[in-house]
């Protein structure tokens, strides 16, 4: 039989369960532990921005709940627990290694309760229950039952404006004649004497990380998730949509909001991003399609992920249904953009390297559609997003990576592979103007690597496209390509991108 959780029981918060909907409520008068373990940020090679907002994370909120926290440095989570004396309360964690500690820690009786996870709209077993005997899952049927449960966005039963979804009003191509988009900057969190700290710390670690250590460009506290809301929803929130899917080269963050970082470290609770936009476009502030559009990714997007996680389980990363073995190469892990000549690979690789973050369309459409021309292996592939981007938790990664991007999982979550070649680059960047490739070309030195690799990748699975209604007439297409084997030949060689 479990123990009883007592009403004065601490509270053991994970470093991504920061925010009042884990420690206020219910639990707004229990003692708070707080843990740094050493082992877990050597544990795998991690971007040095991700290490440093977790740990400011960390410090920032035994500051700001004061005499009810106690932050616990040692070498692992056990020796805290073992150190602090105390058993503890805790809310389910957010990946399966973790949930799988938690109950061993159960078991010793270190933790007496695991409670359901806080800090997303919909809880786990409601999913279960949308879930049922399901065997292909669409998004749009999620987003619309989330919109509904939630009465987002909606006039009585029926969506506001009559149409559940505006994704065809938000892939305009960047500006012409401007190299940005010319809207004021992204709210960026003043660094104080803690982040000096932990720059200091962590230099003394001498850590094994990837990336260029940075100013620190995201909230980590709910105070700065709010200013970083409302900063987005003023400034930025009303041409979010229509560039959603566009990049340009000297304007990393466009009209993106920048929150992920702050809801996966659970200090910006998703409803309260959602709720503040949807008021945004009834009060006139912001037009529709670009709300629907970032309710989309919140509401719709981030929460199909985070269950899907759970409900394909821990052996989903196993997938590899086109069979792809390559990998990472040196430059890719290394994030070496430095030695890419694509212009759109060398911004993304720049991104990450510089921030360790850039926006879903250079995740999917460059570094992702890049790996899946090339055949890299998707657990390494799944490992590399969750360990270079500081918004990248381990719940995160594995179906962006493995089903939506790389067509790992056969089509369980994705109805096609999001391949592509330069031209889709060409229309949505303007990378192609100043590169040494030209997009239009497939073979020769000025070939895009892209559009070579896009029907390298269609010849090598030739059988599974010609089977999904999706991409039948790209196979077609193929087969009229007088150079074919020309275009073959070359990308087999190709060791330059």
């Amino acid at each position: 039989m479990a123990p009883t959780t007592r009403d004065d029981t601490p509270l053991w918060l994970f470093a991504d369960q920061l925010g009042p909907a884990v420690h206020g409520g219910e639990h707004a008068h229990r003692e708070v532990l707080l843990v740094e373990a050493t082992a877990a940020l050597r544990k795998r090679r991690y971007h040095r921005q991700k290490l440093h907002l977790v740990v400011s994370g960390l410090r920032h909120a035994e500051r700001d709940l004061g005499d009810r926290a106690t932050l616990v440095t040692s070498d692992t989570y056990t020796d805290a627990l073992e150190q602090y004396g105390r058993p503890v309360l805790v809310h389910e964690p957010t990946s399966h290694a973790a949930e799988r500690f938690v109950h061993r820690l159960q078991k010793q009786g270190l933790v007496t309760e695991v409670l359901p996870t806080p800090t997303f709209a919909l809880p786990r077993k409601d999913f279960q229950q949308w879930a049922g005997d399901r065997t292909r899952f669409r998004m749009e049927d999620f987003y619309r039952d989330q919109r509904r449960r939630f009465d987002v966005l909606m006039d009585g039963r029926e969506p506001v404006g009559s149409r559940w979804n505006y994704d065809e009003d938000n892939r305009e191509s960047p500006p012409k004649k401007q190299k940005t988009l010319g809207l004021p900057k992204p709210y960026q969190p003043r660094e104080d004497d803690i982040d000096e700290r932990v720059r200091h710390d962590l230099d003394a670690m001498d850590l094994d990380t990837v990336g260029v250590d940075g100013p620190r460009l995201f909230a980590v506290t709910p105070t700065e998730a709010k200013r970083a809301l409302q900063r987005f929803l003023e400034h930025r929130l009303p041409e979010f949509g229509r560039y959603e899917d566009a990049m340009m080269g000297d304007d990393w963050a466009m009209s993106h909001s920048l929150l992920s970082v702050p809801l996966n470290l659970g200090v910006l609770h998703p409803l309260e991003a959602v709720e503040a936009a949807e008021k945004a476009y009834r009060d006139g502030q912001a037009p529709l399609a670009a709300v629907e559009g970032f309710i989309r990714q919140i509401l719709g997007w981030r929460e199909y992920m985070w269950h899907l996680y759970w409900h394909f389980g821990p052996k989903y990363t196993k997938n590899n249904a086109l069979g792809a073995q390559r990998k990472l190469p040196d430059w890719w892990a290394n994030l070496d953009a430095d030695a890419v000549t694509a212009e759109c690979l060398r911004h993304a690789l720049m991104g990450v390297r510089d921030r360790g973050w850039n926006h879903h369309i250079q995740r999917l459409m460059i570094l992702g559609n890049h790996a899946l021309q090339r055949g890299y292996q998707p657990a390494e592939l799944t490992e590399w997003f969750a360990t270079a981007y500081v918004d990248g938790f381990r719940w995160v990664m594995p179906t962006n990576v493995v089903g939506m991007s790389q067509h790992a999982d056969g089509g369980l979550l994705a109805t096609k592979p999001y391949a592509s070649g330069g031209a889709y680059i060409n229309k949505m960047s303007n990378h192609c103007g100043d590169c040494a490739y030209d997009p239009k070309k497939r073979l020769g030195d000025d070939a895009c690597p892209f559009t070579a690799g896009y029907w390298n990748f269609v010849n090598e699975h030739r059988d599974m496209l010609a089977k999904n209604n999706r991409t039948q007439r790209v196979v077609a297409n193929m087969d009229r390509l007088k150079d074919l084997d020309a275009v073959l030949e070359q990308e087999a060689h190709r060791e330059e991108f």
